[in-house]
């Protein structure tokens, strides 16, 4: 597993919206995995589900990143 912030949150989407952020700037990648790690940490919700399934919470977050503000567009 990609210790890598962008490769991991890249890892965590779906095809669809893997290969449409990694035609973004390298920057807004950057960004993105950010708020995406920002997510996992701070909500208690994913917490639970990483128990469960890391890779689960790990999605969810993604798609809630995508779903707020910068990716919205994406989140169809």
């Amino acid at each position: 597993m990609s210790t890598d912030p962008v490769g991991r949150f890249l890892t965590a989407l779906d095809p669809e919206h893997r290969e449409a952020i990694s035609a973004k700037p390298r920057e807004e990648q950057e960004q993105l995995a950010a708020a995406w790690e920002r997510e996992l940490e701070s909500d208690t919700e994913l917490d639970s589900l990483d128990e469960l399934s890391p890779a689960a919470a790990e999605a969810e977050a993604a798609r809630r990143v995508l779903a707020r503000g910068a990716g919205s567009d994406l989140s169809g």
